[in-house]
């Protein structure tokens, strides 16, 4: 692959200013489970190599088995994840794919069945930040460390 930029480096401010995002999610009450999950899976979903091999490493050092992380991918097919983890990983989907369809009422409602208005708020920044990440991952050809 063709050296490319690091943010980091070329827009130091830039980088700051989602350290900074991540900082306050990191302050949320937002489970750090959820916030592992939001993290894989956005990253699956976007093809982000380097933020997999990142965040399932981490997920895993919080306590995170590998048979959910494994599985994380079929979440819809498995008995592995709670009612509110599968409403945080339809989010996760849509808003990570919003252009297609948008957030879908039912996945909305789902959500809103289990969070407060400012947990759900967190919960779409959380989103959010993770699908840019991710793009500055993919952008820059970012790879895992062997």
């Amino acid at each position: 692959m063709k050296k490319r930029i690091r943010i980091r480096e070329a827009n130091p401010a830039a980088y700051q200013a989602m350290l900074a995002l991540d900082s306050y999610l990191a302050q949320t009450n937002l489970s750090q489970t959820l916030r592992d999950l939001i993290k894989i899976r956005s990253s699956q979903l976007n093809h982000c190599a380097f933020c997999i091999d990142k965040h399932t490493k981490e997920a895993r050092a919080h306590g995170e088995t590998e048979r959910r992380i494994y599985n994380l991918s079929t979440w819809h097919e498995t008995p592995f994840f709670s009612e509110e983890e599968r409403a945080v990983l339809a989010l996760t989907e849509a808003v990570t794919f919003i252009a297609s369809r948008g957030v879908p009422d039912e996945v909305y409602d789902a959500v809103a069945a289990h969070f407060s208005d400012s947990q759900i708020a967190d919960l779409i920044l959380a989103i959010s930040s993770i699908n840019t990440w991710n793009r500055f991952g993919i952008g820059t050809q970012l790879s895992p460390p062997l």
